[in-house]
């Protein structure tokens, strides 16, 4: 994937993000995780500056991947999966960005 994949699947992440931080069936200890996470992608300050090349965006996509698995592993594929908005192939990205297996239903 590269770069101009991911900035095309920027919107519908923040989007599931965004919703998943809101959906009360998802635990709460996630929600904050994830409205953590949007926050920090939305601030203009960010642990390795984006203008220095490759590993100022990297950064941003070990901390999308470590906070996805974690709320996956949290509250489970299903949410993440009912509020994506973008394409079949879009959520095959994030869900192996989050360590799923996209082939299985979980």
């Amino acid at each position: 994937m590269g770069l101009k994949d991911a900035l095309r699947l920027l919107p519908d992440l923040l989007h599931v993000l965004r919703r998943m931080a809101v959906d009360r069936t998802v635990p709460a200890g996630v929600r904050v995780k994830l409205g953590l996470l949007v926050a920090y992608l939305l601030l203009p300050l960010d642990l390795v500056p984006d203008f220095l090349p490759v590993i100022g965006h990297a950064d941003d996509v070990i901390i999308v991947a470590l906070v996805l698995r974690s709320a996956i592993r949290s509250a489970g594929p299903e949410p993440l999966r009912r509020h994506w908005p973008g394409s079949p192939s879009g959520l095959a990205i994030i869900e192996r960005l989050a360590g799923l297996d996209a082939s299985r239903p979980d």
